[in-house]
């Protein structure tokens, strides 16, 4: 089923299994390692914005400059966009070649940038992981 983009806009995800089924939707298995956000409003509605990032650093430990380590910087420009767009709550998607099995390198960042946006201020609504046979989910068990 494809789902257009004015009825993803109507559509609340308040359910894990409907943010799973929409994630598996957009993303269907992996290309290359990249980092994926998607926002929601108040009532858990996508809004109209997913960005990729790609090129992010190995470890989220690394220094970033003056603002702290590359999580630390990416959660603070996570804030900036949340508030301008007006989002309540971000999701990410961890997109890497591989199996379903989470790396040391996925929990680390799940959870080096999930406390940073704790201190940003910023909700995380979930985490997954889009590995070569589609989507999981990220469990905060898998990387607290």
């Amino acid at each position: 089923m494809t789902l257009e983009a004015d009825e993803a806009t109507r559509l609340p995800l308040v359910s894990d299994h409907a943010l799973h089924e929409r994630v598996s939707e957009l993303l269907q298995g992996a290309i290359r390692r990249q980092w994926w956000t998607l926002y929601l409003d108040e009532h858990d509605v996508q809004l109209p914005l997913i960005m990729p990032v790609a090129g992010y650093p190995e470890r989220p430990d690394e220094p970033s400059g003056e603002e702290g380590t590359a999580a630390q910087v990416l959660a603070s420009r996570l804030s900036e966009i949340v508030e301008y767009v007006g989002a309540a709550k971000v999701v990410f998607v961890w997109e890497r070649p591989g199996d379903a099995v989470s790396t040391t390198a996925d929990r680390a960042w799940a959870r080096a940038l999930g406390e940073a946006c704790r201190a940003e201020s910023v909700a995380v609504r979930a985490q997954f992981i889009v590995h070569d046979d589609g989507a999981r989910w990220f469990a905060l068990d898998d990387y607290a």
